[in-house]
């Protein structure tokens, strides 16, 4: 699959920009020219070669401020998308196995968290656990579990209906090798959608949290606290808050094309593409054959 997404120029986009942004999670605290909490003298100063960005109205680096963020950022829409995952996709597929007892729970529980606004059970659940990222992607990837509860249920009922499925529940093979041998590879393709689909929407989840100083303590830098601190002070850098909102654009714009680039290469319409290209290659590398008077047909 890897190679289909690579093979189409939406997802190599796609894989350039999220690559980048991993970059920067990973070495974005360490290529940090200054200490993104000190502070100086030379408050809300314009760009420069000391600053590359400016500083803020305490005087600190906004570009050293901007790369130490990006960790806590990214990290933060990874949590939300994986525990969503977790919490949505198993008790998916195993509904349809567990009995009706299980089924009638689990989709009762899903419907319960579809109807809860995200933000503001976040806000409360973090006011009663504590003011701390864990606490508050915790919440928040419980509450996208649905998607994903939704999507998995979807495609384990439409596996579950094949005959050879049938075949091996009639023989005695157990739910879980059931799942890994014939369920698993079926479900992924659009649980792989539903995932990259996520980690865009947690992304926005995530910034509007820390943009609101959930999530994260002071003098902490997010990309979102960056954004709601260039915000207060826009009549003198109206320049500021353009670098964090494009990153924050770029990543979710990253991946809804992956997202979509998965769809494309998977299920049938991906052995669509891969056998028009393969038809394609066949045509480019077998030559036209000549014609009695010595040209192509």
């Amino acid at each position: 699959m890897v190679r289909r997404i690579l093979g189409l120029r939406a997802g190599r986009v796609a894989v350039g920009i999220l690559s980048a942004i991993a970059l920067l999670a990973i070495l974005g605290p360490v290529l940090a020219p200054q200490d993104p909490f000190l502070t100086r003298p030379e408050t809300l100063a314009g760009p420069s070669w000391a600053h590359w960005l400016g500083t803020d109205y305490l005087g600190r680096d906004v570009f050293s401020r901007l790369l130490d963020g990006s960790r806590t950022s990214v990290l933060g829409a990874v949590q939300v998308a994986l525990i969503g995952l977790v919490a949505g996709a198993v008790p998916g597929i195993l509904s349809v196995y567990l009995g009706r007892a299980f089924e009638w729970l689990t989709l009762r529980a899903a419907d319960t968290l579809i109807a809860l606004p995200f933000l503001v059970f976040a806000v409360a659940v973090t006011a009663l656990l504590g003011n701390g990222i864990s606490q508050a992607m915790l919440v928040v990837g419980v509450l996208v579990s649905p998607l994903f509860f939704r999507v998995s249920r979807a495609a384990t009922l439409a596996v579950a209906r094949s005959q050879y499925v049938e075949a091996a529940l009639i023989s005695g093979g157990s739910v879980g090798w059931l799942v890994r041998r014939h369920v698993w590879g079926k479900v992924l393709p659009p649980i792989a959608v539903a995932l990259a689909q996520t980690i865009g929407t947690g992304f926005i989840v995530v910034s509007s949290l820390t943009f609101l100083g959930i999530g994260v303590q002071p003098p902490e830098p997010t990309w979102g606290g960056l954004l709601a601190s260039d915000l207060g002070y826009l009549a003198y850098q109206p320049w500021a808050p353009v670098v964090p909102a494009a990153l924050i654009m770029a990543t979710v714009w990253g991946s809804n094309l992956l997202a979509d680039a998965i769809r494309d290469v998977s299920g049938e319409a991906g052995r669509t593409l891969v056998n028009s290209r393969r038809a394609h290659a066949r045509r480019l590398d077998s030559p036209e054959p000549l014609t009695a008077g010595g040209t192509t047909r």
